[in-house]
């Protein structure tokens, strides 16, 4: 059936254009005119109107006799339309999965070029400091001499630097650099009252023996970490568990106490024990048979956000 319809609409075409063709010589030579065309242009016109017709004509019987042309004019355009925006409409998040993954890759190779700018620098010279590590650390109560006790901290601070940087240097001279604006944003903050705790770090590696040191002030509150008899964190455990991984185990819950205090807001990165506690966990182990045990990590002192964490282990029977 559509092997018909195409030779139809093939010789249909055949002899309409003919037709077409001879009607636009003969307006032209009859010098007909329409809207006050040229006749040139009047047959123009009326040959384009004739191959209108022809198509037409052509729409019209491929509607009229073949269902599968109609099924695919007016339900699978409008379908492949309706599928199309919802593809652009699902596209919408892979492209911004697409910028995330960009942006993480571009934040990599920053890192990666900063690593290799650091590699260089410990190449050419020997690193007395390097980029982020804390040089001074101060505690600051807020009082009406705030201004003053702020330069002796920067004043001591500079003075601790250069002992690293350029220890055989006699002459006294500032090699801290800082930006006006940290100075300024933590004088205002620090006049308003409060306790606080400034971390003094360097902003780039620095060289034995150069003379400048870019340092970024960071400004802490002085909070209550952890209090005297506070049980940071716990663990229980089975004795026959705790005996053969005894060290291994306690190592894992310190390192858990670690974490636990750094969300807290401590600065310092080490716990300091009491010596003595891994006998007195054994010599609990050996008196008694029970089989379950918590070991408990306590807080010695009150402690705030730079001052160090003392602890000791108890371990309780359950």
């Amino acid at each position: 059936m559509a092997g018909i319809l195409i030779v139809f609409l093939i010789l249909l075409g055949g002899l309409i254009a003919p037709f077409g063709d001879l009607l636009g010589t003969k307006i032209g030579k009859a010098r007909f005119s329409i809207l006050k065309l040229r006749p040139k242009k009047t047959a123009t016109i009326v040959t384009i109107i004739t191959g209108s017709f022809i198509s037409s004509v052509s729409i019209g019987l491929l509607l009229l006799v073949s269902e599968e042309f109609r099924q695919r004019l007016f339900v699978d355009i409008p379908f492949l339309q309706k599928t199309l925006d919802e593809s652009k409409r699902a596209l919408i998040p892979l492209q911004e999965e697409r910028k995330i993954l960009e942006d993480t890759i571009n934040n990599k190779e920053k890192e990666l070029n900063k690593l290799k700018s650091d590699v260089k620098e410990f190449r050419r010279g020997n690193v007395v400091i390097k980029r982020g590590q804390t040089l001074f650390i101060a505690e600051l109560n807020s009082n009406p001499n705030i201004k003053l006790n702020l330069a002796k901290i920067y004043n001591s601070a500079d003075l601790y630097v250069q002992k690293i940087v350029i220890p055989s240097k006699k002459e006294i001279k500032n090699i801290l650099l800082w930006r006006p604006s940290d100075i300024s944003q933590i004088e205002s903050v620090t006049t308003k009252g409060g306790d606080w705790v400034i971390l003094i770090k360097s902003a780039t590696n620095v060289l034995k023996g150069d003379n400048f040191v870019f340092v970024n002030p960071e400004l802490l509150q002085n909070k209550i970490i952890v209090r005297s008899g506070e049980v940071i964190t716990s663990e229980i455990f089975g004795k026959n568990d705790l005996i053969k991984n005894m060290n291994s185990k306690i190592n894992i819950l310190l390192r858990k106490t670690r974490d636990e205090i750094k969300l807290r807001g401590s600065i310092v990165n080490e716990i300091t024990t009491r010596e003595d506690f891994f006998k007195k966990i054994r010599d609990s182990l050996q008196i008694n048979q029970i089989n379950k045990y918590r070991l408990d990590v306590v807080s010695l002192k009150n402690s705030k956000t730079a001052d160090p964490i003392i602890v000791e282990l108890k371990i309780t029977k359950l």
